[in-house]
C-alpha cells in the first residue's frame, strides 16, 4: 500500500480505535468473493432492471429470470471473503454494535455477522407478487431446471455475471417461467430493485443503529460509492449528529463531503487491519 494511503489507514484506526462502531456495507465489499461492483473502478457500464420494468409483464420477467437462472449458480458458490471476516470478528469482540448491508448475496451472515439490517433484501429469497408468499430461491431454481432443461449449460462461461446475481444474456426468448406454487401468481426476486423503495422498518432500524453512535461511536463505510440516497442518508444523518464517518473505498465516493476521512483502498486489507487491532476497551456513546 502506498505510503499515502498507509498514512490514511493509521488515522483511521486511531479514529476508530475504542469506539462502538455501525458498519454500512456495499458492493465494493465483495468484489474479493467474485462478485462484480456496479461502480467500482473499471466496473462497465451498466443498467439494472428497474421496478417498473419487471411489473410491466411476462417479457421482462422471463428476460430477468433466464439471467437470474444462470447466474445464480455463480453468485451462490461465492463464499465470504476476509474483509466480511473481519466485520464478524469486529462484532464478537463486542466492537461492531450492527451491520447495515446493501448487498443482497448473504455473505455477511455466512460469516458470522448476527446484527444484520439487509436493507435491499437478500437474493436467496423469492417473494410472490400475488399472494406474497415467501420461499427459497434455492427451491425455484431448481423448479427452473427442470422447465428449462439444460439451458443454464448452454450459456458459455464467458458471459459476464452481474452485481445482482443476474448474468449480461441476450439471448431469452425461450425460457419458460414457472408461477407461483401457492397461487400461480409472478413471481420476484425478494430484493429492492431500482425505483422501488426500502421498507420503511428497515430503514427505520438503520437509522437507529446510526442513532445509537451519538456521544462517542463512527460509522464505517465500506465498499459503498453511496451513488444513491439509500445508504448516503446514514452518512448524512451521522454528519448531522456529530459522528464521525469514515469510508473505506476504491475511488471518490458521493458520500466524501460528508466524512471525517475516506481510506482509498480495498475492504478485505483495510478492515482486516481494523479486526487485528481489537481495541481492548470500547467506550460507551
Amino acid at each position: 500500500m502506498p505510503s499515502l494511503q498507509l498514512a490514511e489507514l493509521d488515522r483511521a484506526l486511531d479514529l476508530l480505535s475504542g469506539r462502538p462502531l455501525v458498519a454500512l456495507t456495499g458492493a465494493g465489499l465483495s468484489t474479493d468473493s467474485g462478485i462484480p461492483d456496479y461502480r467500482g473502478p473499471g466496473s462497465p457500464a451498466r443498467r439494472p432492471m428497474t421496478y417498473g420494468d419487471f411489473v410491466s409483464g411476462p417479457a421482462a420477467q422471463r428476460r430477468y429470470w433466464a439471467r437470474s437462472h444462470v447466474g445464480w449458480a455463480r453468485m451462490r458458490r461465492a463464499a465470504p471473503n476476509p474483509g466480511h471476516h473481519a466485520l464478524a470478528a469486529l462484532e464478537s469482540a463486542g466492537v461492531l454494535r450492527g451491520l447495515i448491508t446493501q448487498n443482497v448475496d448473504g455473505l455477511h451472515t455466512e460469516a458470522g455477522s448476527r446484527a444484520v439490517i439487509d436493507l435491499h433484501g437478500r437474493i436467496a429469497d423469492v417473494i410472490c407478487l400475488s399472494c406474497k408468499e415467501i420461499s427459497p430461491r434455492a427451491a425455484l431454481q431448481e423448479r427452473f431446471e427442470q422447465a428449462n432443461p439444460g439451458f443454464a449449460e448452454s450459456v458459455g462461461p464467458e458471459i459476464e455475471t452481474a452485481p445482482d446475481g443476474d448474468v449480461l444474456l441476450e439471448a431469452t426468448d425461450g425460457f419458460r417461467l414457472v408461477g407461483c406454487t401457492t397461487c400461480g401468481g409472478p413471481l420476484k426476486p425478494d430484493v429492492v430493485f431500482f425505483g422501488e423503495n426500502v421498507p420503511k422498518e428497515r430503514v427505520l432500524a438503520s437509522y437507529a443503529l446510526v442513532d445509537g453512535l451519538v456521544g462517542g461511536g463512527a460509522l464505517l463505510v465500506a465498499g459503498s460509492s453511496l451513488a444513491v440516497m439509500s445508504g448516503l442518508r446514514f452518512v448524512k444523518h451521522a454528519e448531522k449528529h456529530g459522528v464521525p464517518v469514515v469510508i473505506v473505498n476504491r475511488g471518490e465516493t458521493r458520500g466524501d463531503p460528508h466524512a471525517t476521512l475516506r481510506v482509498d483502498g480495498g475492504c478485505s486489507e483495510v478492515l482486516s487491519a481494523l479486526a487485528a487491532t481489537r481495541p481492548g476497551r470500547v467506550m460507551e456513546p
